[in-house]
């Protein structure tokens, strides 16, 4: 177990005067912090603000979120990515509701129990909603902690990673656990960055850290190579009929499931091939050039093509929307953002 006593005061005190005014951090309540900490899984904090405060607004409570219908919520999530995220907080809103009437639980290992809460996430809660001594460690924390004792290990190790768990929880027990786990976070996120950028001449534990000691702050953390991502080559779809836009709900399971998406297949077909197997007539079709965007394990390479059909007949797997209604009510993965945009200018 590492000793964490020589930076709490330190950290603390940068913490204090150099956090950054964010909206969650002004009212610390249980939800807010879940709500927060789902949003800024893999996405940035500048991207989260506006999401977060709209969310709050449409859904202030438990309750709501349990509540809300689907297409709302995913509506209300669209832009954020990785979709799961919004449809495992409305089903732990829903437990929630039946299991503690509402109140998000103030223990570690219930919150565990809640779809799409993690150790990283239930420590978060704890600490910061209710100052109880659990650690939050995520990717921010690790870098700071392999730095600090110049770890080598893989940084993805389980023993790694319980250990500095076990290190910050013993430190919890002897200073306020809202503020250092959210100093940790903080000094990870700005000052002790990744990809050769760290501004270690503003770091506040400088003088404790070995990898700064050593001059070798850029080989830390220590991670195993990342298995290539598949690539599929796609084509997209942009299909219009009397100023309607054909949207396709995607399968139940596997990849932005049960999402609105473009008609969209893999390069198996011709453009023209794929358009007279759903029984789309069509009088003029153009393309819609190149682009590409990259899942988690998966890599789309699009080709777009905008096209001008002459009839709903045969279509009893698309729906057709009016671009208002696109906006209003139909949320689409960010993967098909730049077809809908350009499908719009191109009419």
């Amino acid at each position: 177990m590492k000793d964490l006593s020589n930076i709490v005061q330190h950290l603390v005190l940068w913490y204090q005067k150099n956090a950054r005014v964010l909206p969650w951090r002004e009212n610390t309540c249980a939800y807010g912090v879940w709500i927060s900490e789902i949003m800024l899984q893999q996405t940035r904090v500048e991207a989260v603000k506006e999401y977060y405060v709209r969310f709050l607004e449409e859904l202030p409570t438990v309750k709501h979120l349990a509540e809300v219908s689907d297409e709302k919520l995913l509506k209300l999530w669209q832009g954020l990515g990785y979709y799961s995220r919004a449809k495992n907080l409305k089903k732990a809103a829903i437990e929630i509701m039946e299991k503690y009437y509402g109140e998000i639980p103030n223990d570690y290992h219930k919150l565990l129990q809640l779809k799409g809460i993690g150790e990283y996430t239930a420590g978060a809660i704890c600490s910061i909603a209710f100052g109880k001594p659990e650690a939050a460690i995520d990717g921010n924390v690790l870098r700071v902690m392999t730095r600090l004792y110049a770890d080598d290990r893989d940084i993805m190790s389980k023993t790694l990673r319980k250990e500095y768990t076990e290190s910050i929880k013993q430190v919890l027990k002897c200073t306020q656990p809202n503020i250092f786990n959210q100093a940790l976070m903080e000094l990870g996120a700005t000052i002790c960055l990744p990809n050769g950028i760290p501004k270690c001449e503003q770091c506040p534990i400088k003088q404790h850290c070995k990898a700064y000691e050593q001059n070798n702050i850029l080989e830390f953390p220590h991670k195993a190579a990342k298995k290539q991502r598949r690539i599929e080559n796609r084509m997209m779809f942009f299909i219009l009929c009397q100023n309607k836009l054909a949207l396709h709900k995607r399968e139940e399971k596997g990849l932005l499931s049960n999402l609105w998406e473009l008609p969209n297949a893999l390069t198996e077909k011709t453009s023209t091939e794929q358009l007279l197997y759903w029984g789309i007539n069509y009088n003029n079709i153009k393309e819609m050039g190149e682009a590409k965007h990259v899942f988690t394990h998966i890599e789309w390479h699009m080709q777009g093509y905008l096209v001008f059909a002459n009839s709903f007949e045969n279509t009893s797997n698309f729906v057709w929307v009016t671009q208002n209604d696109l906006q209003q009510e139909y949320a689409l993965p960010s993967a098909f953002s730049k077809y809908i945009k350009k499908g719009w200018d191109m009419v």
